[in-house]
């Protein structure tokens, strides 16, 4: 038995499967390019509310894509602590944190989508606040949203450039893997950064570098499990 089988309880095997099964099952591209872009119409709030009015239950379904996204997030940054502590404990540990406060972040904007189900599933509210104001309110809770995600996405791409680093240092990924992280996390500041630095830049180019965590996690669906444990 290794030291890190000892002290961690996982293998770095294990720890390989574990997030790449959670990269694989993440629901989070289904929320955000399929179901919000067909509910939240860009400065029409009427549209927005009749649309999440009329398909509530989609929007909820959005939600919980959301909240399991982020949980699982957190199982990432736990198997890649494992994964790559070998290389550097204090490093790992560290992107690890970068990781689990942008899940936080992004966990406490949620509750802003789940106000916005309330308020356009319960009658009350419409009575309470009036058709105007009720459409103010959603629209200034999911731009609450969209903005904490945002900018937690920008502590995750710190996070993926802490990850890309250990892989590149490792001896037991490869190290191009690493540097596809980097770019990936580069792309990550970049283009959640956009809204406040640089709002008329054309970024759109930015998307391709975010395939790198696909590789990612085929990588470690593939050859994860024939990972060798360092001395």
């Amino acid at each position: 038995m290794t030291r890190s089988e000892r002290t961690e309880g996982v293998t770095l095997r294990q720890a390989a499967l574990i997030v790449g099964f959670a990269y694989l099952l993440n629901p989070v591209s289904y929320a955000e390019f399929t179901i919000y872009p067909k509910l939240v119409i860009p400065g029409n709030s009427y549209e927005t509310v009749a649309n999440i009015s009329s398909h509530h239950g989609l929007f909820l379904a959005a939600l919980f894509c959301y909240l399991i996204n982020f949980i699982e997030d957190i199982i990432i940054a736990w198997g890649l602590y494992i994964l790559l502590a070998p290389v550097n404990r204090a490093l790992a540990l560290l992107a690890a944190w970068f990781q689990l406060v942008y899940a936080g972040i992004a966990l406490v904007g949620l509750f802003n989508l789940a106000m916005v189900y309330r308020l356009l599933t319960t009658p009350e509210y419409l009575t309470t606040f009036g058709p105007g104001p009720l459409r103010a309110q959603v629209n200034l809770l999911l731009h609450s949203f969209r903005s904490d995600y945002s900018l937690a996405l920008v502590l995750f791409g710190i996070h993926l450039l802490l990850i890309g680093y250990l892989i590149v240092r490792s001896r037991y990924i490869p190290w191009w893997l690493g540097v596809l992280l980097v770019i990936n996390g580069l792309g990550w500041v970049i283009d959640s950064l956009q809204p406040y630095l640089y709002p008329d830049a054309d970024l759109g180019f930015i998307f391709i570098t975010f395939f790198g965590e696909v590789v990612f996690m085929l990588w470690l669906l593939i050859r994860g499990w024939k990972i060798q444990e360092p001395a």
